[in-house]
């Protein structure tokens, strides 16, 4: 048996305890880092007691500075935590930014139907081998999204094929670097399907967010990063004072009532909108 079930229990009990400077939160980092290594660290397929998702195939992948056992950080086992918390909450979600398939699958294993976004081809043969080792089924999309359908240019930061990016999305990339194009889809019309997105598309979040009505979101939630503070003023003055609320981790899931509220990189956890009154834990 593996601590992966203690740890969603855990996650799950205590959503007030998800700012990093909670004491729960950091034992609870670092107990995931040290089962993770144990469990992840090879790359054979072999299964894992992944807790309420059942088990678990995910083979050893480098991706440069980083490798596939950073995926499994706290942060994303309190996502994952998320959904299987709120199965009968929604029904279809959108994963954009997918890279190689740890939320996809997550969504999966929840029972929702999912649409599947990656615009890297070797990230999405990765998303495609590491679903098909699952067993979850996810309509794939080798895409990025935006505001309009159409093509652009894509930087894979070969140092961290993670932050890849839409060209402009980041400022100043480091690092050795190849570009590309990519296809783009318009991201409204899958939003308009869903009821739960997750985004994570590097740097390119608040451009979407603020290119969209806010009535977008009157049926559709997001979890979402939000990367850098120029992201997060952005996203804070356009939603502010609206209707739609904004829940942020790093005030352990509480409403956020100012700039300073705001989570402005990875580091600080992810931002939860909806018409909900709180957030559904």
């Amino acid at each position: 048996m593996t601590l992966f079930a203690d740890l969603f229990a855990l996650i799950q009990a205590h959503p007030e305890c998800h700012s990093r400077i909670d004491p729960l939160w950091k034992v609870m980092r670092v107990a995931a880092r040290t089962e993770v290594e144990a469990c992840f660290s090879s790359a054979e397929a072999e299964p894992i007691s992944f807790g309420p998702l059942g088990d678990i195939r995910f083979p050893f992948h480098s991706m440069g500075n980083i490798n596939s056992l950073d995926l499994f950080g706290i942060d994303e086992l309190i996502i994952l935590a998320f959904y299987d918390a709120n199965r009968s909450t929604y029904s279809k979600v959108v994963d954009f930014g997918a890279n190689i398939g740890f939320h996809s699958f997550g969504m999966g294993r929840s029972g929702f139907q999912v649409r599947s976004f990656e615009p890297d081809p070797h990230h999405f043969e990765l998303l495609k081998r590491n679903l098909d080792l699952n067993g979850v089924t996810s309509e794939l999309h080798n895409s990025a999204v935006s505001l309009e359908a159409g093509q652009a240019e894509f930087v894979r930061v070969l140092g961290n094929t993670t932050g890849s990016h839409i060209a402009g999305a980041k400022k100043d990339p480091y690092g050795d670097l190849e570009r590309f194009d990519v296809e783009i889809e318009a991201a409204a019309e899958h939003l308009a399907w869903a009821d739960l997105a997750k985004i994570d598309i590097e740097g390119h979040e608040a451009a979407l967010l603020t290119g969209l009505t806010p009535e977008t979101w009157a049926t559709t939630d997001a979890i979402m990063e939000v990367g850098t503070e120029e992201n997060a003023k952005a996203i804070y003055d356009y939603l502010a004072g609206g209707p739609i609320n904004m829940f942020s981790q790093l005030k352990s899931w509480g409403r956020v009532e100012s700039l300073a509220d705001m989570p402005t990189s990875h580091r600080d956890g992810s931002l939860f909108i909806s018409s909900k009154s709180e957030m559904p834990w």
